[in-house]
Parts: C-alpha cells; sequence; structure tokens
C-alpha cells in the first residue's frame, strides 16, 4: 500500500490569487504535487457547463453530486499516494467538516490566503468568468471561523508568498488544523 500523499491546501475568496499560489508551490516545492481545483474541472469540460448555463440541466441539483464526487475524488487521490495542491473556496456549511473527516489520515497544511476587497473586486471584473460579487460575498464569509496553519495577504508580491508558504510548510511542527479538528480540539483563529 503507498505512503498517503500530503495536501497543501490553499483556501480564499474567488480571484483572491489561490491559482497563482498553487502554481509557484508545484513549480518549486522539492516534491512532486498535483495541482488540482474545480477550475481544472471545469475548464478542461467536464462539466457540461454550457448546457447548465442555457437552463437544460439543473445546477442547483447536480451541485451537491458534484461537490460530494470532488472532495472524495481528492481523499482518493492522496490515499493513492499522490500529493496535493488544493486550491478551493470553503464557500458551503459542512464542507470543512467533511474535508476534515475525508482527510483524517493525511498530512494537510492549510493556507488562508487574504486579499482586499477592492483588489478583489478589480480582479473579478478583469477576469470577467465569475459572477460579479462573488469575490466580494466570499470575502464577506469564507473565512469565518476558520484557522489556518498559515496565512499569505495577495497584495505582496506572488514570489515572495510561495516562497514563504513553502518554508513555513517545510518548518511547520506540532499537529495542523485539520489533525486538531479531526481529534475533536477547538482550534481558535490566531
Amino acid at each position: 500500500m503507498a505512503e498517503p500523499g500530503k495536501i497543501i491546501f490553499v483556501h480564499g475568496a474567488s480571484s483572491s490569487g489561490k491559482s497563482t499560489i498553487a502554481r509557484g508551490i508545484q513549480a518549486r516545492i522539492e516534491l512532486p504535487f498535483w495541482h488540482i481545483s474545480i477550475d481544472h474541472l471545469r475548464d478542461a469540460g467536464v462539466l457540461p457547463t454550457a448546457r447548465f448555463k442555457s437552463g437544460e440541466f439543473d445546477w442547483k441539483a447536480a451541485r451537491k453530486p458534484f461537490f460530494d464526487g470532488f472532495h472524495q475524488s481528492l481523499a482518493a487521490y492522496a490515499g493513492a499516494g499522490n500529493n496535493l495542491v488544493l486550491e478551493h473556496i470553503l464557500d458551503t456549511p459542512g464542507w470543512l467538516d467533511e474535508l476534515v473527516a475525508l482527510f483524517s489520515r493525511f498530512d494537510v497544511f492549510f493556507v488562508g490566503v487574504h486579499c482586499p476587497l477592492p483588489l478583489l473586486i478589480e480582479r473579478e471584473q478583469a477576469r470577467g468568468d465569475r459572477p460579479i460579487g462573488s469575490a466580494e460575498q466570499d470575502f464577506r464569509t469564507i473565512h469565518a471561523g476558520k484557522s489556518y496553519d498559515f496565512e499569505v495577504q495577495t497584495d505582496a508580491d506572488a514570489d515572495e508568498n510561495v516562497a514563504r508558504v513553502i518554508a513555513a510548510w517545510n518548518a511547520r511542527t506540532g499537529e495542523s488544523v485539520f489533525r486538531r479538528l479531526a481529534q475533536g480540539q477547538r482550534v481558535v483563529r490566531g
């Protein structure tokens, strides 16, 4: 049986810079890591996006089974021995608890990605591939009540943030936020 993979979980608002950080980690970290996100599946055509947008298929009905499968696939990839740089937005109640349970046997390093609201709004508008307002909604909700093993501000230099995340990953001691949550410990945001 393969040694379980390690997971660097990059969490932040839409348009906060998660992809830039995840790509940088993958390019520079000393071990092989898969960079995986919902955007990759969407961009690869896994989802029938046009048919959801046209209303032919109901995204609200498909969303839960899609994300349930995505989350389970992450545990399967790591369980087979693959290291993951996961970028994800925990925007649905219960997802953190679900992933803590699914990832309980893995070494998870939870990274909070923060970005000032004006910059988030600017990035969202420049991208043009996100519903306007989703970045602001994420900004106001997704970090609430969450603790991280490490945090970065993406209005700083991207390469410097990547270097800081890798250095923190390599220097970590003690149990991660995910491990403590899996053991039922209360984790207070620091």
